[in-house]
């Protein structure tokens, strides 16, 4: 049963701001170094990846798949590593997670295109896929 609360609505006890849990928290910054050519491909993919859901406390656990074409700079991964770890602790809805990776990306290095996919565990016998984009189609 879904009742209208203003702006937004809630069911079952979440609200706007389990919505908008995380989506501005401070998180280790991305590094990158310079890019040396053009034209290329890169994918990372991380098998671990943990966030916690800001209703419930309880973890989500996936696997997050970055592609992307670098421009002028490429994502230095021991950096970006420690930026996702940082999630592990995060309050947030795993597809706010994987639009704010994706965000987060295009801000340190301003690739051509890129793509964030989550591939999160079943949970209630429910898998869910998020994926996103840049620039937005």
């Amino acid at each position: 049963m879904i009742r209208k609360k203003g702006v937004g609505s809630t069911r079952h006890g979440y609200t706007d701001a389990h919505a908008r849990a995380g989506v501005q928290a401070k998180l280790p910054a991305i590094e990158t170094w310079e890019n040396q050519f053009p034209r290329y491909e890169i994918t990372i993919e991380t098998t671990e990846f943990t966030s916690v859901c800001p209703k419930t406390g309880l973890p989500d656990f996936g696997v997050v798949t970055v592609t992307y074409m670098p421009k002028r700079a490429c994502l230095e991964l021991k950096s970006f590593k420690e930026y996702l770890l940082a999630y592990r602790d995060l309050g947030i809805f795993y597809e706010n997670a994987v639009n704010r990776i994706l965000a987060d990306i295009v801000r340190a290095a301003r690739p051509a295109w890129a793509v964030v996919k989550g591939d999160f565990n079943a949970r209630g016998g429910m898998r869910a896929t998020a994926t996103a984009r840049y620039p937005k189609a």
